[in-house]
């Protein structure tokens, strides 16, 4: 008998976290139930999830950056319906598939001129695996070097480039070669670069554990040192890339120049796993050098038709909605409606990043009473600060959230880039009426040690939804505002030329698209698992 997918979520419905208990990752089951986070979802659109009980949340981790386009996007799921039914000669390996072709194509013309290479593979740590691979075999040297803070992956090789040692603990000795430069310290990466033994500096443009910048003129000279001294400059891109900060690649507000690029996350849609490394001739040459040298990177599912339908599809797509313009513009309301409450609010510092990659810094007041109050709480535990509003948020507002790293106060912001102005709104009221609280009295300290009390007391698996699971209605539920040009998915108002087409609230201003699906991202709490 066939498989029947809604048979079978009917039949076992509810029984997610008792699995994962028994089969799966106990701990994850039991952090989510701690801080009360164990929904049972059953469909997602845009930017919103579903719950059994048809409660509605707004995703602010659009799967740590996955869904640019945000969930359920009909012209991906289309693409990959017509490249079922079409039956297509998948993963024969012994031939030059026309579909990995007119992909590299595509992200090769996306590049710098010294770009014209694609190695395809499947997340953004084998992406990295294989750059440092590249990056030894095409110069010979041992050493990579990569930035205090960062996060590459947890294989072993891209944990070995891992700037945080939670991650490292337990697992041993990791790859031999690499060493760390504090980011943004130009002078450090220059003394290490001078030693003439390093093959690559991996680095991200804007790091994710945080949302942490460097100046201009650190990037310009970082680039110079590197070509000075013969080192490869690798660019991770993985979350960063494809018009997450209103650039199609993220090195571009810099004028860089990279050898090596690699990119995951939202190139695949968010339905099938996809990673890729773009560098050069020269380069590639290196490692795939002769005929009996063909095969000596590969991966077996990582030139697979429908993930290379998955990422032409999503490039279409953000040809026809205009994404990156539209992820520069709704990341500048975005920041302009969170200004006023750092002014408002004492334990609110700041909002930095670009484009829709937004840090929330939060940190000790200036005022005597509220200071004291804060310093107690972080006693208890680093960061407890942030933890206490990542969890109203979701509570009270129905607003999936994360804290950016372990023991960090700072909130980050991923919010799928066709979001608009009404996730904007939502987002920023939730937050003003969280941080009210937090400087008008213990009342949020209660709330929280209330919710982690209920949950710790709760069993795996006691939570269950009171209603039987039922098939996901149509799509039609996501909300935004665009401001780019184009055809708006939603029920709206076209203020320019954009024509309201579908089922959500959304307004094309200016000469829009507006998908009518909008996808938002805070950052991580401590208790919860640690963002890629």
């Amino acid at each position: 008998m066939p498989f029947d997918v809604a048979e079978a979520l009917g039949a076992r419905h509810g029984e997610n976290y008792e699995l994962h208990d028994k089969h799966l990752n106990h701990q994850l089951a039991r952090v989510l139930k701690t801080i009360g986070f164990d929904r049972f979802y059953v469909r997602g659109e845009g930017s919103y999830l579903f719950d059994a009980e048809g409660d509605r949340y707004l995703d602010l981790l659009s799967g740590f950056g996955v869904y640019a386009l945000g969930r359920s996007h009909p012209a991906l799921k289309a693409a990959l319906h017509q490249a079922i039914d079409l039956d297509l000669p998948n993963m024969v390996q012994m031939d030059c598939a026309l579909l990995p072709g007119l992909l590299a194509e595509q992200l090769v013309q996306r590049c710098g001129d010294n770009i014209n290479r694609v190695f395809f593979c499947n997340s953004g740590a084998e992406a990295i695996e294989s750059a440092i691979k590249f990056a030894r075999q095409a110069t010979r040297r041992p050493r990579i070097l990569y930035a205090d803070h960062a996060f590459h992956g947890l294989t072993t090789g891209a944990l070995s480039l891992n700037g945080s040692d939670d991650f490292r603990q337990g697992f041993g000795h990791l790859l031999p070669g690499t060493t760390s430069v504090p980011f943004g310290d130009i002078a450090a990466l220059r003394a290490e670069l001078r030693r003439g033994d390093v093959a690559a500096f991996v680095v991200e443009p804007i790091q994710g554990k945080g949302v942490y910048m460097a100046s201009p003129e650190y990037w310009k000279e970082a680039q110079e040192l590197c070509r000075r001294h013969k080192t490869l400059l690798v660019i991770d891109e993985v979350q960063t890339g494809l018009a997450r900060t209103g650039k199609f690649f993220c090195y571009e507000h810099w004028g860089l120049e990279p050898d090596i690029i690699t990119v995951s996350k939202a190139l695949s849609g968010g339905y099938v796993p996809i990673g890729a490394v773009l560098t050069s001739d020269r380069i590639f040459t290196a490692i795939f050098s002769s005929l009996e040298k063909a095969l000596k990177h590969s991966t077996t599912f990582g030139r697979n038709q429908l993930a290379m339908v998955a990422g032409l599809a999503t490039l279409a797509t953000f040809e026809d909605e205009n994404i990156v313009e539209r992820a520069r513009l709704t990341g500048l309301d975005f920041a302009a409606a969170l200004e006023p409450l750092v002014e408002r609010y004492e334990m609110f510092h700041e909002v930095r990043g670009k484009g829709l990659m937004i840090g929330l810094q939060f940190g000790a007041p200036t005022s005597k009473g509220l200071r004291r109050r804060y310093q107690t709480l972080e006693r208890l535990r680093p960061a407890i600060f942030t933890q206490m509003v990542v969890v109203p948020l979701f509570h009270r507002h129905r607003i999936l959230t994360q804290v950016a790293a372990d023991n960090v106060n700072i909130i980050k912001l991923l919010p799928a880039l066709i979001c608009g102005q009404e996730e904007i709104d939502h987002f920023v009221a939730a937050l003003d009426d969280v941080l009210k609280d937090a400087h008008s009295g213990p009342g949020l300290l209660f709330e929280f040690g209330r919710t982690m009390a209920n949950g710790a007391l709760r069993r795996s698996g006691k939570l269950r939804p009171s209603s039987p699971y039922d098939r996901p209605a149509p799509n039609g539920n996501g909300n935004g505002t665009a401001h780019v040009n184009g055809t708006a998915h939603g029920n709206g108002t076209g203020d320019g030329d954009g024509a309201p087409n579908g089922n959500g609230n959304g307004a094309a201003r200016g000469n829009g698209t507006a998908n009518g699906q909008v996808e938002v991202t805070t950052g991580s709490s401590s208790v919860q698992p640690p963002s890629s």
